[in-house]
């Protein structure tokens, strides 16, 4: 058991403005550190929106905080704050420690009365925001977006991002030495090889032998979703045979199905359903350049797939090029494009890069990344010094 001052358990509260609402990845994964933290007998108390139907069974026990849809993306909330009912809550459980997961107004304000509290604030960064900015003709706001973003972590004990490549564009951002790696993990049990099934192929239309190029994530421009169907158009252009499958739900999923008739659409797909999707396919590809780790692109590794992905953070701390997969400049539409090309023609190299992805996926461990953290968790705990970093609430 996991120790906090005066010999009682550790107590955690974290903050977070997804959680139970929407199964992404931020939500998963903090709902996988919550299950470890509480199978180490931490207390844990998350501050977060709520659905009236959740996405799926989240773990521990949720505070609830008053939030809005967001505008042009009303699958997601925008948080308004940490009002009064939820600071006492928040005062009440006493923490040792507050992670907060999002750098929004809740993140702001839980941040601001932790500090207050003379709590240890620490962060995850989990997604680059002001990326996302140029995909709904808001660019203009991203100089502005990055410094208010850049400011919060800045203001933190301790951050902790997921890959290599994130810590050195945000270390150049913040210009701090406060940041640390929590990488991922992936199940590799469940994300197999061995689950390819052609059945499963059968029941979704394909044919047998049928090189099928996956996409796996939320259909949602940011993830440059239109690169993909670029890739696909080429494709069907120089006579390859191909089926593009698209694995995932969202806005622009009526968008793409006009743009890409012949691919098919499973919708949401998560447990075996996922696994054997992944497995049953032949080629990865994944254009985002908004990913700090890019988790479905290390299922697909896991899966045996190699993989064509942006050369941005996250798939640039996963792809080994030209041995488990390949890199490409995000609008670089041609280089995605020759990629799948060479693999959808070459079945020997599709093996061989899948065998080695593979490999490489065996050396992320979910216990090891939970582990690391909650010893972060532990050593700040106990030594501790409210005036040893600069907060906003001096500011």
């Amino acid at each position: 058991m996991s120790l906090g001052p005066a010999g009682r358990p550790l107590r955690v509260a974290l903050v977070t403005s997804s959680y139970n609402f929407i199964a992404d990845g931020v939500a998963l994964t903090l709902n996988r550190l919550v299950g470890f933290l509480q199978s180490r007998g931490v207390e844990v108390l998350v501050f977060a929106p709520v659905a009236k139907t959740p996405a799926f069974a989240h773990q521990g026990e949720i505070v609830a905080t008053p939030s809005t849809p967001l505008p042009l993306r009303s699958e997601y909330r925008l948080t308004l704050g940490l009002p009064r009912a939820q600071r006492e809550r928040l005062r009440a459980f006493d923490p040792d420690i507050v992670h907060i997961a999002v750098p929004d107004l809740l993140g702001y304000q839980a941040l601001r009365f932790a500090l207050q509290l003379g709590r240890p604030v620490v962060a995850s960064y989990h997604t680059r925001y002001e990326t996302y900015l140029k995909y709904y003709g808001l660019d203009m706001f991203r100089g502005t977006a990055a410094w208010i973003i850049s400011r919060f972590y800045a203001s933190c004990r301790e951050v902790y991002v997921p890959s290599h490549s994130m810590a050195e564009v945000l270390g150049r951002q913040i210009g701090r030495d406060n940041i640390h790696l929590w990488q991922r993990g992936v199940d590799t049990a469940r994300f197999n090889p061995d689950k390819r099934s052609e059945a499963w192929r059968a029941s979704v239309g394909l044919c047998p032998g049928e090189v099928v190029v996956a996409f796996v994530s939320r259909l949602v421009r940011e993830k440059r979703v239109a690169t993909v169907v670029e890739v696909l158009g080429r494709l069907n252009a120089a006579g390859i045979p191909h089926r593009g499958l698209f694995v995932g739900e969202g806005p622009e999923r009526a968008a793409l199905r006009n743009a890409a008739p012949d691919a098919i659409f499973t919708g949401h797909l998560g447990g075996e359903d996922l696994a054997v999707a992944y497995a049953s396919s032949d080629i990865f590809i994944f254009p985002s350049d908004t990913e700090t780790f890019g988790s479905v692109t290390l299922e697909a590794m896991a899966s045996g797939l190699p993989t064509v992905c942006a050369d941005a953070t996250g798939s640039r701390s996963l792809v080994d090029p030209g041995v488990t997969g390949y890199l490409v400049e995000p609008r670089d539409d041609a280089g995605f494009f020759e990629h799948v090309r060479g693999l959808a023609l070459d079945e020997a190299r599709r093996s061989a890069m899948g065998e080695a992805a593979r490999e490489r996926s065996l050396r992320f461990s979910w216990d090891e990344a939970m582990g690391g953290l909650l010893a972060r968790y532990e050593a700040l705990a106990d030594d501790f010094n409210v005036g040893s970093f600069p907060s906003l609430v001096a500011a």
